[in-house]
């Protein structure tokens, strides 16, 4: 298109629309879905799709095999849309450097711009999968501090950090795991004691 317009308008100027397409089409490569993410979550309206199908593929990216899915949504207005897409090309809300495709079979919630309801985001945040992974993530010093002090029960700087990971795990996310897990971190606070 540069060329064209370089010829049409007489001037060599309009070459540089090459090179800004170059860099634009190469950033898309990497921040493709994640701009349509943002740009679907601003002006998109609630849905709810399920995974139907998985498939994996032979290509790869970062030495782990890319997936294709088969996907069906319901619109606000209960319509069902078949679309689909792959870990490539998944638009993923908010946008994170994790690739968190929920588990087929599993309902989840998604935004979509009416008119053109294959393109979707996944609200990763506000479904059951992303909750849960949040919840894992949040768990995690909580697991440090735990085998931390199953290979020194006797320190006393990892009980007070693991009560204190416990504590504020609690805090933040109250509600948030299992009537066990809750009974299990109760238990432990009043095991390590103050």
């Amino acid at each position: 298109m540069g060329a064209a317009a370089s010829v049409l308008r007489k001037s060599c100027a309009w070459l540089g629309l090459g090179a800004v397409g170059f860099v634009v089409g190469f950033a898309n490569i990497f921040l493709g879905s994640a701009v349509n993410a943002i740009f679907v979550n601003a002006n998109g309206t609630y849905g709810t799709a399920v995974i139907t199908q998985a498939r994996e593929t032979n290509s790869q990216l970062n030495d782990s095999n890319i997936w294709e899915y088969d996907v069906v949504m319901k619109t606000a207005d209960g319509r069902d849309v078949k679309t689909g897409f792959d870990t490539m090309s998944a638009s993923l809300y908010p946008p994170r450097n994790a690739i968190e495709i929920p588990p087929t079979g599993e309902r989840f919630v998604v935004k979509y711009i009416p008119g053109f309801e294959r393109n979707i985001a996944i609200m990763r945040d506000e479904s059951p999968f992303g909750k849960r992974l949040l919840v894992e993530e949040a768990l995690g010093p909580v697991k440090r501090a735990a085998a931390q002090v199953a290979a020194s029960p006797n320190n006393r700087e990892f009980r007070r950090e693991y009560r204190e990971e416990i504590e504020a795990f609690i805090a933040h996310h109250p509600g948030a795991t299992s009537p066990e897990t809750a009974a299990f971190y109760r238990e432990e606070l009043e095991r390590l004691g103050t």
